[in-house]
């Protein structure tokens, strides 16, 4: 009778393992499944704007190989509003919808948490522009002379691969999506980047 039980208990030990092991596979591929959702989601949006942009530059004279600076800059401004003209309607969100904003702050928060964030941190802080000094405004011109804050390689690897042209840029707190070429600043994001980095 004792043996009985005790095959008993082993097996109800081992059911209770096996449920635990597979709600914790579950709960895995689920999260594994939003993650590919949201930036399936992301990419497509990422897409979208590239074909617009792609028409924008055949609507303008495409950028030839120069050394002229007025050239370049006119270039640039030509194809800055073309594109602007197109997205008049884009608010901000347009790219960087509620869930993928929330995807996005889950993916950055480990990256700037404790001691292994502290040189992502300083690199941030390194070469940031003053507050204030870049708009947060869909289809706004980054600053004439204001340089680009260095994007640490950490942040890159956490986010997706963007095409030529479009960049991350950390401002502050804030993510903003910038067309470097056309000068264009695609949308943003505020507080991409958690107040205080969390304990690793």
């Amino acid at each position: 009778m004792r043996r009985t039980g005790r095959r008993l208990r082993d097996g109800v030990a081992l059911w209770a393992g096996l449920l635990l092991l597979t709600s914790c596979a579950g709960r895995t591929a689920t999260v594994a499944e939003r993650h590919d959702r949201v930036i399936d989601r992301f990419e497509a949006r990422v897409d979208e704007y590239m074909d617009l942009r792609e028409e924008a530059v055949d609507a303008t004279a495409p950028l030839q190989p120069t050394s002229d600076p007025a050239t370049i800059t006119a270039t640039r401004q030509a194809l800055g509003a073309e594109i602007r003209r197109r997205r008049s309607s884009a608010t901000q969100g347009s790219i960087f919808s509620p869930d993928i904003r929330s995807h996005f702050r889950e993916l950055l928060a480990p990256v700037v948490a404790g001691e292994r964030g502290e040189d992502v941190r300083f690199r941030l802080n390194d070469d940031a522009p003053d507050a204030g000094a870049v708009p947060l405004e869909v289809n706004a011109a980054y600053p004439a002379g204001l340089p680009f804050p260095t994007t640490p390689w950490p942040i890159l690897s956490a986010l997706p691969e963007l095409p030529r042209g479009l960049s991350y840029r950390i401002i502050g707190r804030d993510l903003i999506l910038l067309d470097e070429p056309a000068d264009v600043i695609v949308d943003y994001m505020r507080n991409a980047l958690p107040t205080k980095p969390a304990a690793p």
